[in-house]
């Protein structure tokens, strides 16, 4: 069987482009698969891997292209383009779902919401769902409803050797086990999902608070402290950048920004009255106690951090270090940022509840992540390794990584534990011996 779908090989018209399109990002690495097939079918993704089997190809699979680093971008081989796989059926009775892997999670949210339903999906828009899920998925409320990888119940993959298999806890359990966390270095191709929705919280709000950046320390030390206070239904996100044009602020800030969801008004605002007893409280440069939003209200805020057509680089680390230990390298990455929209996101997370058996096993109380973000390719230099710069400073207070934001091409470094690393090497070669799918990027 030959390739079906659309196909793009190297050199051939409509390859550059079809090649750049599946990067979101605007710093588009020069690496260069073999062909590019964009599937329109399952039956186009299996022509596809059997064809890689036969000629002796390695595969790489793009869902939505959101990865920072384009791991799904390799020199040679075939990259499998799945965002067209997008449909979504949703049974509200049953209270699951099937989704393709390139439905982008606002364009799932926004189906959902129309009956009243919710999922956690990513907080930017335009993150399908296969990569999203796949890394383990940290979104909306999902200190409450856990990374959205736990809501998955089964999923439907294409193998290496081209079959497509259903996987759940009870059938081809290591192929589902790996499937909830392993990312990037997943051995098979998701063409569906199927996953555990929710009943759409009543509210949803936001409580809002911006600080001139000389005041990082008593901020850090604060937001240190109410970690382990702070209610499960709040994300407390705190922002580092040079300015913040969404409030009008036009000098270097630290934003407090806190999405909350709940079953009532005035549980929301308890739930975030914790924000108002920051010791520099009466220092702030602008101050929203409370307000309600919508989650289409909360994509377009996010999306002001990251803008179309920009260029990228990011790195994290989860950590539980004392905030003595933090304090020195949060005071250098201020005095270094790059101009905004780029930033430095503190999320207070922990303490996490026990999870389930899956791949998914690195989390933390506190995840820090940097984010440099420019337009044009001449500053490519002078910006581009700043976020693995003091991530690899900071690495003694690192527990691991996120891989939503890794950066393991530049900075290998841990995104399991090592008890679910070893089980997830056996499992890919078991499953792929032949090493068919590309690995992590950083790893063999």
């Amino acid at each position: 069987m030959e390739l079906t779908g659309n196909v793009f090989r190297r050199g051939a018209a409509g390859y550059e482009e079809a090649r750049k399109s599946t990067v979101w990002n605007a710093r588009v690495p020069n690496r260069f698969p073999d062909v590019i097939v964009q599937a329109c079918s399952v039956a186009d993704v299996q022509n596809a891997v059997r064809f890689a089997k036969r000629h002796g190809l390695r595969v790489g699979i793009r869902s939505g292209g959101h990865s920072w680093t384009a791991s799904h971008l390799r020199h040679g081989g075939l990259l499998l383009d799945v965002s067209r796989l997008d449909r979504i059926a949703v049974d509200g009775e049953a209270m699951t779902a099937a989704v393709g892997p390139g439905k982008h999670g606002n364009e799932m949210c926004a189906v959902l919401a129309a009956e009243d339903l919710f999922f956690p999906a990513g907080h930017c828009k335009g993150v399908a769902v296969g990569g999203y899920l796949l890394q383990g998925g940290y979104g909306w409320n999902s200190r409450v409803l856990g990374p959205a990888c736990e809501s998955v119940l089964a999923v439907d993959v294409v193998n290496a050797d081209g079959e497509l298999i259903h996987a759940n806890s009870e059938e081809n359990s290591d192929i589902f086990w790996a499937a909830r966390g392993s990312g990037p270095g997943f051995f098979g191709v998701v063409v569906q999902f199927h996953v555990r929705i929710y009943h759409k919280p009543a509210v949803c709000g936001s409580s809002v608070y911006a600080y001139p950046l000389d005041l990082l320390e008593d901020i850090y030390r604060w937001a240190h402290a109410i970690g382990p206070e702070v209610d499960r239904r709040v994300e407390l996100q705190v922002l580092m950048c040079t300015n913040f044009e969404p409030l009008g602020i036009d000098q270097p800030t630290i934003v407090i920004a806190a999405p909350v969801f709940a079953d009532s008004e005035d549980e929301a605002r308890e739930a975030v009255r914790l924000l108002d007893t920051c010791p520099v409280r009466e220092q702030a440069l602008a101050a929203i106690p409370f307000a309600p939003m919508t989650l289409l209200d909360w994509y377009d805020a996010v999306m002001h951090a990251y803008p179309d057509e920009h260029r990228y680089a990011a790195d994290n680390m989860w950590t539980s270090a004392s905030i003595e230990d933090l304090l020195p390298a949060l005071k250098s990455i201020a005095q270094t940022l790059p101009p905004a929209p780029s930033h430095c996101l503190w999320l207070n997370w922990g303490p996490a509840p026990k999870r389930q058996d899956m791949a998914y096993s690195m989390e933390d109380d506190t995840y820090i992540a940097l984010y440099s973000v420019w337009q044009d390719a001449l500053d490519d230099e002078h910006y581009g390794d700043w976020a693995r710069y003091h991530m690899a400073e900071m690495a003694p207070l690192a527990t691991g990584i996120q891989l939503a934001d890794e950066n393991l091409g530049q900075r290998p470094a841990q995104f399991a534990s090592k008890t679910a690393m070893s089980r997830l090497d056996l499992v890919r070669a078991t499953y792929d011996p032949e090493g068919r799918f590309h690995s992590w990027m950083g790893r063999p």
